[in-house]
């Protein structure tokens, strides 16, 4: 029997102060949460500085007055389609990073990748993973957990519309988790800073190991905590220091809006450092986040994906997972 096949459309938006999500926006993503409410226009403006002026101060080289560079930011939404059904769904939302060269009016690409979310994953972590711990004594990880997320983002990875839109792969950047510890090792970039180390895996580094992806930990110079970077091949040398650039400046502005406690806090890591969400001793950013409504949303999102595609096309996923090999 034939394996159904995918097909992947992608569409890009300007990431800019003039933003606004449309109706089929996933409303957990980020950057649409900043997007929203009175003070929409200044949490953009305020955020794309904030990425601009972090860039300059990394990429400091041929750059006397910091103003060198500029970071123009594209939403990519990914939606696929199974073969012989019309209807498509949303599948990933990703930012790419584009870099303005101001001195030689030159544009480079970034990185694309930044800010990963994505539907299926929303099922996994909201749905399905809280109904399998739902009154149990202790807490476990259902069989094939990410095994169907991992395989559905690696054919992406690998597809004619992936190649045919970038020309490399993703690299995707996280915060570090805040029940393990991390020690910084001797190994130091000059663009991500100082390696660190964690003392264990997590899930969501075995998560994303079924997409195909590595982790390494860094702590960008006058950073005040480790970023986790998933990737592909060679994260130090498969880049240039424009591209890492792009990637630190946009996602440490992120995360210190979403986390002020780690990536805002008043002091930086040390030797050996665990992140903290109750650290009190921490600066807040002029930028109007709601954490909560994030996490309500993300169980909305999971349910969703659970009733237009996990239930609907249940038995095709299950024959083309177990037919498809990483």
């Amino acid at each position: 029997m034939k394996t159904a096949d995918f097909t992947f459309t992608i569409k890009r938006e300007a990431f800019d102060e003039h933003y606004q999500p449309s109706s089929n926006t996933r409303m957990t993503t980020n950057f649409a949460n900043l997007a929203r409410g009175e003070s929409r226009q200044a949490n953009l403006r305020n955020a794309l500085k904030m990425i601009d002026n972090r860039f300059n101060a990394l990429a400091h080289w041929d750059n006397p007055k910091g103003d060198r560079y500029g970071v123009e930011l594209e939403i990519i939404s990914v939606e696929m389609t199974i073969e012989g059904n019309t209807q498509s769904f949303p599948s990933i939302e990703v930012l790419k990073t584009n870099i303005v060269d101001h001195h030689t009016n030159e544009r480079i690409e970034g990185i694309v990748g930044n800010n990963f979310s994505s539907y299926v994953r929303d099922y996994d972590f909201s749905v399905l993973l809280l109904n399998h711990n739902k009154n149990q004594a202790q807490f476990s990880i259902p069989d094939g957990f990410g095994d169907l997320h991992g395989k559905l983002f690696n054919y992406f990875v690998n597809s004619q519309t992936y190649r045919q839109h970038f020309s490399k792969p993703p690299v995707i950047c996280l915060s570090v988790s805040d029940n393990k510890v991390y020690r910084r090792t001797e190994n130091q970039h000059p663009v991500l800073g100082f390696e660190y180390l964690p003392n264990e895996s997590s899930l969501t580094e075995q998560y994303f190991k079924k997409m195909g992806l590595q982790v390494r930990y860094f702590m960008p110079p006058n950073s005040v905590a480790p970023l986790a970077f998933y990737f592909f091949g060679d994260l130090l040398n498969d880049y240039t220091n424009l591209e890492l650039i792009s990637t630190i400046s946009t996602m440490e502005t992120f995360q210190k809006i979403y986390r002020p406690e780690i990536y805002n806090a008043n002091a930086p890591a040390g030797n050996c450092y665990q992140p903290n969400l109750k650290n009190v001793d921490h600066s807040l950013t002029q930028i109007v986040y709601d954490r909560e409504e994030r996490s309500q949303l993300a169980i909305a999102q999971g349910k969703f994906t659970e009733e237009h595609f996990i239930k609907p096309y249940q038995a095709i996923l299950a024959q083309w997972s177990e037919n498809y090999a990483l």
